[in-house]
């Protein structure tokens, strides 16, 4: 089942504070991105941030869940989704966590023989 894109334009809206915030439909489901980075997934009207050492650390009921089947785990966020200023914090920290994706070469135009 595909999420709704109204459920992520409101976790969008409650992220806003953490950076400059972007997502991408993929596969039917969505990739949200923190000044570039993927911090979370959105799969089934539910929110997947990447795992990370200080996210774990700041969800006090912490659930690991694979975001689609056959994925590794991602840290479910079920609760808490009413708080932008908490999940805002918890973006951050992830994204600061994260590296800094590599920059994607230029892509070549195709020769027609």
């Amino acid at each position: 089942m595909s999420s709704d894109v109204n459920f992520v334009s409101y976790i969008v809206d409650q992220i806003t504070g953490a950076g400059r915030i972007s997502y991408r439909k993929m596969f039917g489901e969505y990739a949200l991105y923190c000044d570039g980075k993927v911090v979370a997934l959105v799969c089934d009207d539910q929110l997947f941030l990447k795992p990370t050492t200080a996210g774990r650390q700041a969800i006090p009921d912490l659930v690991e869940a694979p975001p689609y089947p056959g994925g590794k785990d991602w840290l479910l966020i079920d609760a808490g989704l009413d708080d932008a200023d908490w999940i805002s914090q918890l973006v951050r920290i992830t994204a600061a966590e994260l590296p800094t994706p590599k920059p994607k070469k230029p892509k070549t135009p195709r020769r027609v023989a």
